[in-house]
């Protein structure tokens, strides 16, 4: 692997120095609102731990990081959700669902943030992809697309200001290219690259070994464990993810902490098949504190 690392020209493998980059060092008068609001949009009535693991990753990073994070969701997830921390801002919609009378709600509750991350337990009903559509057509601030919103995306999209957190099955759903498992790191790469540059905009696919392009520039992070396939760990990255951009770090910078933080956090956990995404969120604050 890391033959097919080094034959590859311009790649930069994840270290630990990107922390120091992302989490800069704070002035003394330093007050509420100088790093940020996220707002994360996601749930169902059939789903709240989606954006439950986003909201809480980002609260764990936000320790030394995003100043506020809210919750919208239809509101038996907003509940829910609002009863694990009174850290929280939760948002409930009317429904059981996203749907098309929320949408000025959304855009509404977007006016005061900074970054949002949108998809996790929001269904793939038609009508919740539309407003998905047409939230990310007509939003200004950098995001997160993750998840369900992935199938929202349609043809003469402006795709710059947003980041994509795709596994395998759902790069194919973005750009229609297969990646099969046994295909060689360095293809990948390429892949990643070209789709990236293709569609004007940042990519980090989630995998053994995370690859991250925004169409120029290109890395590979290796923190984490086989372990972490449990549902929730791509949940805890969006998290993260949106926390760092929220703070204004460049897409590419959020995409490629995000990947080595939520990585090293599983490995913290030193569990194995007794890995929960909540073990990891428990160990994101000692990352992050180290940074500082």
């Amino acid at each position: 692997m890391k033959k097919e690392v080094k034959s590859v020209k311009g790649i930069k493998e994840i270290k630990k120095t990107i922390l120091k980059k992302v989490y800069k060092k704070r002035k003394p008068w330093a007050h509420k609102d100088d790093f940020g609001r996220l707002l994360i949009i996601g749930g169902s009535k059939r789903y709240s731990g989606s954006p439950s693991f986003n909201a809480l990753a980002a609260m764990a990073a936000y320790r030394s990081g995003v100043d506020i994070v809210e919750v919208v969701a239809p509101e038996r997830a907003a509940n829910i959700i609002a009863s694990f921390s009174p850290d929280m801002i939760t948002y409930p919609l009317k429904g059981n669902y996203v749907a098309k009378k929320h949408l000025k709600t959304l855009l509404e509750e977007s006016k005061n943030k900074t970054a949002f991350v949108i998809g996790g337990g929001l269904e793939r009903n038609t009508e919740t992809l539309y407003v998905v559509r047409e939230f990310l057509r007509k939003i200004k601030i950098p995001g997160v697309i993750d998840a369900d919103a992935i199938y929202a995306i349609g043809p003469r999209m402006d795709l710059s200001n947003f980041v994509f957190t795709p596994h395998a099955y759902e790069f194919f759903v973005l750009t229609g290219k297969k990646l099969k498992r046994n295909l060689a790191l360095k293809e990948k790469i390429k892949i990643i690259w070209s789709e990236a540059k293709k569609l004007n905009t940042t990519i980090l696919l989630k995998g053994n070994v995370d690859i991250i392009s925004d169409g120029k520039q290109i890395a590979i992070n290796k923190t984490g464990t086989p372990y972490m396939t449990v549902g929730g760990t791509g949940d805890t990255l969006a998290g993260i993810l949106g926390s760092l951009i929220a703070q204004k770090n460049s897409l590419f910078d959020s995409a490629c902490a995000a990947a080595y933080i939520n990585g090293k956090a599983g490995e913290l956990t030193q569990r194995k098949a007794s890995l929960t995404a909540t073990d990891l969120i428990e160990k994101i604050s000692e990352i992050v504190d180290k940074a500082g």
